[in-house]
């Protein structure tokens, strides 16, 4: 199951999806509304998930994921790999949505930037993808320090209890498009490890 980040469409998962489905995985891709209050789509992708294996979100997607798995131990997972997601908090999203037009552009998920702690409370692997070229609207708000991909550093995807993280030289919007990052999917959710 795919899940897209905010502000963008279900068919912004296609090219991922359909590397994925070349090695035999049956692709479903979550489409909600990133605007839209967060628990609200947090609900929706649980009832969503049912009959899904392996979890991927881009970004808020991502967020998405990792904070329905922890709270719906009934849904069953055999593995998840967030790309690029702000897990820890977005300094780019909390700089953007501080005013006008920007908090209107984030929607009710605009706390969901706020600065937190990350875990992941299951057995199944989770993996991490993050960009490391500064490529993307995040720029626009101001210099990020430390690695990022643009929109989201590197230290912001961080979360307690994951089993590994892979580090590729894109900026943010192109994560779901590389075949790198495909293949990085591909392999985790076959052996649970990027190695």
């Amino acid at each position: 199951m795919l899940a897209p980040g905010l502000w963008m469409p279900d068919a912004a998962m296609h090219i991922l999806g359909a590397r994925l489905a070349r090695h035999g995985y049956r692709v479903r891709i979550f489409g909600y509304r990133g605007r839209a209050p967060y628990e609200a789509n947090l609900e929706a992708l649980a009832r969503f998930a049912n009959g899904s294996s392996f979890f991927v979100g881009h970004s808020l997607g991502g967020v998405l994921i990792l904070d329905m798995l922890n709270r719906h131990p009934e849904v069953e997972a055999k593995g998840a790999v967030l790309l690029g997601s702000p897990v820890r908090g977005c300094l780019a999203g909390r700089r953007l949505g501080g005013a006008g037009l920007g908090r209107w552009m984030m929607g009710a998920c605009r706390e969901r930037w706020d600065e937190r702690p990350a875990r992941w409370t299951r057995r199944a692997p989770l993996g991490v993808v993050a960009g490391t070229t500064p490529f993307g609207l995040g720029r626009v708000v101001g210099r990020l320090p430390g690695p990022n991909d643009g929109v989201v550093r590197v230290d912001e995807t961080t979360v307690e209890g994951m089993t590994g993280r892979a580090l590729v030289a894109q900026g943010h919007s192109m994560l779901i498009v590389s075949g790198r990052v495909g293949e990085l999917v591909h392999r985790f959710c076959s052996a649970g490890s990027f190695e």
